[in-house]
């Protein structure tokens, strides 16, 4: 205790300068005490405040590595600064007020609170550093982390709030973990949503089943857009009205979900669409028509092919031009899907190594569906959008020419047929 005596007598020493008459275990004391305490520490902060966030803020502006500027952002130089003052009151407080126990007590389990309070905060911003280094890189694209960095402080708060627990009381630490048995039902009651979203973001990442910058669907949530967050509790997705929703992580393994990854991934996005065709347009096609038909390019050399095959045909089997009960014949329809079909081959804003056809559908009360079935080269929602709608526009535009007429609910029986039609 020669230490403590010293600078206690020390102030005692400065106060009976002062003309305060004093001694080291009154209460007076203990008031300077606490004064000059609070003092030294107010300087030791400002003085490391300054140092940390001004002098090292430009070396670290300065330098080439990322990972400082991500700490400077978090702010744990900052955070660092508030560790001189808990530590000058844990090593001072037995110096100052060795003579009032009760008082000491307090200060030391105060300093102790306040440091782990700070070195907690410093360990997020450490940890949350370590996430935006980790997102930046192309790792994050394959399995996010954001859930398992969320976990990690956790467990940090959990243990930070057993040793304020066991500081107050008093009590050693393994004691009050000991104790948590009889509360383990409240425990996991509590952090149901946190445990059932780490189980869910262990399969999620081990199946990379979904990440950041996905396009995912949960009709269940109204969830329709972007994976802003994968977190420990919740999936944050930006809708594509830009609107946000919050979805628990556990759904992403309990409900069904649509991801678009793969889509993305392989550069072709799926058109799949049908014209429905008025069945009362449908018709043999004569020589007027295919003589018409044999004028457009890319059915040119189809025409001519059916033709010949169809002679032969009907030669093989001597069947005459006449017998129209017998005789194979071309039809608008099948023309019409095999231009279709020509001109899906030969345009270049669509894939030709994945699947392209144009399939005729089974007859329903709203006509005779065409089906166009194919994927386009471009994935991004706006273009996709203009090349489907550019093809089908031009399907459209082409039926009157091959003598058929889309189906609308509303009667139109009286009008008069296509002019191609009416040739036949």
């Amino acid at each position: 205790m020669e230490h403590v005596t010293d600078l206690a007598k020390l102030i005692s020493d400065t106060l009976n300068y002062w003309g305060i008459q004093t001694s080291a275990n009154s209460g007076l004391f203990a008031l300077f005490a606490l004064l000059a305490l609070a003092a030294m520490c107010w300087i030791g902060f400002k003085v490391s405040r300054y140092l940390l966030s001004t002098k090292l803020t430009r070396l670290v502006l300065h330098s080439k590595a990322t990972w400082d500027d991500q700490l400077q952002s978090h702010n744990f130089f900052k955070r660092s600064a508030h560790l001189v003052p808990g530590v000058l009151i844990y090593l001072l407080a037995p110096l100052l007020f060795a003579h009032t126990p009760l008082l000491l007590e307090t200060l030391q389990k105060f300093s102790f609170i306040y440091i782990l309070v700070t070195s907690l905060l410093m360990f997020s911003a450490i940890l949350n550093t370590i996430e935006d280094a980790y997102n930046a890189s192309s790792l994050a694209k394959r399995m996010p982390i954001t859930g398992f960095i969320q976990v990690a402080k956790l467990i940090l708060a959990i243990i930070a709030i057993i040793l304020i627990v066991s500081s107050l009381l008093g009590k050693s630490p393994v004691l009050i973990m000991s104790g948590l048995g009889a509360v383990t039902a409240i425990v996991l009651l509590v952090f149901k949503d946190a445990i059932l979203g780490f189980v869910a973001g262990v399969q999620i990442a081990a199946n990379r089943m979904v990440n950041t910058g996905d396009w995912i669907e949960l009709p269940k949530y109204g969830a329709d857009g972007e994976v802003l967050e994968l977190g420990l509790t919740t999936v944050k997705v930006r809708n594509w009205d830009k609107t946000i929703s919050t979805v628990p992580t556990y759904a992403l393994i309990g409900d069904s979900v649509k991801n678009w990854r793969g889509m993305q991934e392989s550069g072709g996005r799926r058109i799949k669409r049908a014209i429905y065709l008025d069945i009362h347009t449908v018709r043999f096609c004569d020589q007027t028509m295919l003589d018409n038909w044999e004028k457009i390019r890319f059915i040119k050399s189809y025409i001519n092919d059916k033709k010949q095959e169809l002679a032969k045909y009907n030669k093989d089997n001597d069947i005459t031009e006449q017998d129209l009960l017998n005789a194979r014949r071309l039809t608008n329809i099948g023309t019409l899907r095999a231009y279709m079909l020509r001109y899906l081959e030969h345009h270049p804003k669509l894939r030709k190594d994945m699947t392209l056809m144009v399939r005729q559908l089974a007859p329903t009360e709203l006509g005779v569906p065409m089906e166009v079935y194919c994927f386009s080269a471009d994935t991004n929602w706006v273009a996709y959008e203009g090349i489907q709608s550019d093809l089908f526009d031009h399907f459209l535009a082409m039926l009157p020419i091959f003598g058929l007429r889309a189906y609308q609910r509303v009667s139109d029986q009286h009008q008069s047929l296509p002019p191609a039609a009416t040739k036949g």
